[in-house]
């Protein structure tokens, strides 16, 4: 069989990972790629949001499956064009991918379908939306309504950061123009649950939490994940069993009935509060760096596995019982400003799996080539094995020009308390 994964980060690195180990998969082509991808399938030079491309790729090279990695490329409505020419894509359509691209769209869903959230507002006009936030108490969450790459999220400590995050957001139209959704803050540990779903049939991977801050102790600027484990000692089994018949199920079948069924990976970024487990944010595709951490785990045919969920089969899925843990390794200035191109060394020697993020050949050189350029990901029985595998591993590699926490994983340790 043939595939086709869209995208290009550590993500669709850890997805071509998981297809290349069934037996089914002769052939695997990614778009666009990135040098450590080239190194397990073929990378062809179309972008994550050239629809027609893909598609027409697809259907010249009569590939059996597209997965989808990238929010960009569902928003775009590559499964509904994939569709319209038959071909079998795993993702959701672009209404259905509203629960990510448009935080509205998802917040009135959960509203409506008694899903536990934060409480919210959202506005149009920079006046209202500044007279709110003073009627609420600090810190204030802001969210841009639509796809921001990450960074439409901020937790604004005073009214005068709110005011300028809402000057941003709707009248410099910093990432479009769009609405606000501003939220009560929510106190307690985060953590991500994806699962594969199928119209109203859902399937859990295990659960995992990432890093967001760049530096040690969650200090510093918001990142796209510095790092993140799976094995949450934290997070019991009733807390699991809630996510799941409270939140996950439900959300799936309220996307039934309103006519927007998902197929695909459902990610649910949760929190345990002490009013119980509610939803901060959903995605509409594996996450990252959450993907590089939970799919070394899979023992089942990812190939089939993918093709049962995009056909609407039932299915099922098997997992590894061992811990996982990956730490990435970012460009220093990431995420403000940064240089590319120094060279990288020593990945050959990690003893564990190595995702490339944002790398490049040049010159027969492995060079760096974006803000989070790898992650080295580490599998051992228990997590503090899996932490302290990693932490070695990820010293082997050489660049003059990288960074990465010390403390991925520390959490479970201290919440064990």
């Amino acid at each position: 069989m043939k595939v086709l994964v869209i995208g290009s980060g550590g993500r669709c690195h850890a997805i071509v990972e998981a297809l290349g180990r069934s037996s089914e998969v002769d052939k695997i082509y990614c778009a666009p790629g990135n040098a450590g991808i080239a190194q397990s399938a073929e990378c062809v030079p179309i972008a994550d949001n050239d629809i027609e491309a893909l598609c027409d790729f697809a259907r010249r090279h009569e590939i059996d499956l597209t997965v989808v990695g990238p929010e960009i490329s569902l928003a775009a409505g590559v499964v509904d064009r994939f569709k319209q020419e038959n071909l079998r894509i795993f993702g959701p359509t672009k209404a259905a991918a509203q629960i990510e691209s448009s935080k509205d769209f998802a917040k009135r869903l959960m509203v409506k379908y008694g899903i536990p959230t934060a409480a919210y507002a959202t506005f149009t006009d920079y006046d209202q939306a500044v007279a709110y936030v003073r009627s609420q108490p600090l810190p204030a969450v802001l969210k841009y309504d639509g796809l921001a790459a990450g960074k439409g999220v901020v937790i604004a400590q005073s009214y005068d950061e709110a005011e300028q995050t809402l000057r941003d957001m709707l009248v410099d139209d910093r990432f479009g123009q769009g609405r606000v959704v501003i939220e009560e803050y929510l106190q307690g540990e985060e953590f991500s649950l994806m699962c594969f779903v199928s119209g109203r049939d859902v399937y859990p991977m295990p659960v995992a939490q990432d890093h967001k801050r760049a530096f040690d102790g969650d200090e510093g600027p918001n990142t796209g994940g510095m790092g993140a484990y799976t094995e949450l000692p934290f997070i019991t089994d009733d807390d699991l069993a809630f996510a799941m018949e409270r939140i996950m199920r439900p959300t799936a079948e309220a996307l039934a009935a309103e006519g927007t069924p998902f197929c695909g990976v459902l990610y649910g970024g949760l929190m345990k509060t002490e009013r119980g487990v509610k939803v901060i944010e959903f995605n509409a595709r594996f996450g990252d760096p959450e993907t590089e951490v939970v799919l070394p785990r899979l023992k089942s045919d990812a190939y089939r596995l993918m093709c049962d969920i995009a056909d609407g089969r039932k299915t099922s899925a098997e997992w590894s019982s061992e811990a996982t843990l990956g730490i990435v390794l970012a460009s220093k200035g990431y995420p403000g400003s940064y240089a590319k191109g120094a060279e990288i060394r020593g990945v050959e020697s990690v003893d564990g799996a190595v995702y490339h993020m944002g790398t490049a050949v040049c010159d027969s050189r492995l060079v760096t080539n974006g803000g989070r350029v790898m992650i080295v990901v580490c599998s051992a029985p228990t997590l503090a094995e899996a932490r302290d595998k990693a932490r070695a591993e990820v010293e082997k590699i050489g660049c003059d020009n990288l960074f990465h926490r010390s403390d991925i994983g520390d959490k479970a340790f201290k919440n064990r308390k």
